[in-house]
């Protein structure tokens, strides 16, 4: 990914929404929400050292990107962090989403955020020439997230199962 490269910046929407490119200026706000989104995930509590390590490349276009849906020169109204990778049986890249997430005072039906945020990840992933790779793993609203993932995306390829999660963990 070159640096400074906004290519995969989209333009307004009815509600002029926008998604940009994040920068190291966006991270506290960017790490706030993903400790709100690991913890939302419910599985492990979340360790600010190793979000970091995913955060900080992305938000400088090494290996990775962070889309940034918000009114312009707005506050931030959710994002995506997506890291290139390997698959541990391959030496090809892949795109890796690493997570959606939408803060509660911004979510809504018809809000459109997820699925603006889910059509950059395409993009940037046709833009690489590279598979992009998505899991789901939540325990807020999950059959609603893969019902949203599923028309942006077609039927998953697969399934990931927890064993040995507490109660708390196993969301629908």
């Amino acid at each position: 990914m070159a640096k400074g490269d906004n290519m995969l910046a989209s333009g307004d929407t009815s509600e002029g929404l926008i998604i940009r490119l994040g920068t190291p200026a966006d991270l506290d706000e960017v790490m706030k929400a993903a400790v709100a989104a690991v913890a939302e995930i419910g599985l492990v509590d979340p360790d600010p050292v190793r979000l970091l390590q995913d955060v900080w490349p992305a938000l400088n276009q090494d290996r990775g990107l962070v889309g940034i849906i918000c009114k312009q020169n707005g506050k931030a109204e959710g994002g995506v962090l997506l890291r290139v990778g390997k698959m541990w049986y391959s030496n090809q890249d892949v795109l890796e989403e690493r997570v959606i997430f939408i803060p509660p005072e911004f979510r809504s039906a018809k809000g459109g955020r997820a699925t603006r945020l889910c059509e950059f990840s395409k993009k940037a992933a046709e833009d690489l020439g590279i598979p992009l790779l998505i899991g789901v793993m939540s325990s807020v609203r999950t059959e609603a997230k893969v019902k949203m993932y599923e028309r942006q995306f077609g039927k998953p390829t697969g399934a990931v199962f927890l064993y040995n999660a507490t109660p708390l963990t196993r969301g629908s």
